[in-house]
């Protein structure tokens, strides 16, 4: 199976990657961790990017605040699907990052979950895997059950109580 790479801006977000690797672990896909600036270490997250597709990852999440531009050079340079996670920064509540991870010009798209999204962007980069895993598949449509499962029972205990 493919493996999930994921790169943050700053170990700052590393809450928010925390909520992706628990999904990642929960689902048994692999993955691999990274920090990386857009514009602090920009030859390493190009290095990273450019040698995904040949390490073995299938998809990239690149999670970063404020100006967040880490999504855009990483899918710059890279053919593999990027998903961007906007981390909530402290401007703006997280509205800045959101508007530059979206926001990418016509030819280099980015995938964008919303502000602190890190359990999304690991639920989309297990389905974009899955399209080639049925194990994975299976793994995903179990999760979905189980969490709907736990929804019609906090149904149950409402109505009871009321």
């Amino acid at each position: 199976m493919k493996k999930v790479g994921i790169v943050m801006g700053s170990d700052s977000d590393l809450p928010v990657i925390q909520k992706a690797t628990g999904i990642l672990d929960e689902l048994g896909v692999a993955y691999e961790v990274h920090v990386y600036s857009a514009h602090r270490t920009p030859l390493e997250a190009r290095d990273f990017a450019v040698t995904a597709r040949e390490k073995g990852f299938g998809v990239l999440i690149a999670a970063a605040g404020m100006a967040a531009h880490l999504a855009g050079a990483v899918a710059a340079n890279t053919t593999l699907p990027v998903i961007g996670i906007p981390c909530k920064g402290p401007v703006l509540e997280g509205l800045d990052a959101l508007l530059s991870t979206v926001q990418m010009p016509s030819g280099i798209p980015v995938a964008t979950v919303g502000v602190n999204g890190g359990a999304n962007a690991a639920l989309l980069a297990a389905q974009i895997l899955a399209v080639e895993d049925e194990a994975l598949a299976s793994r995903l449509a179990a999760k979905r059950a189980s969490d709907a499962a736990a929804v019609l029972e906090k149904d149950a205990g409402i109505a009871a109580r009321l």
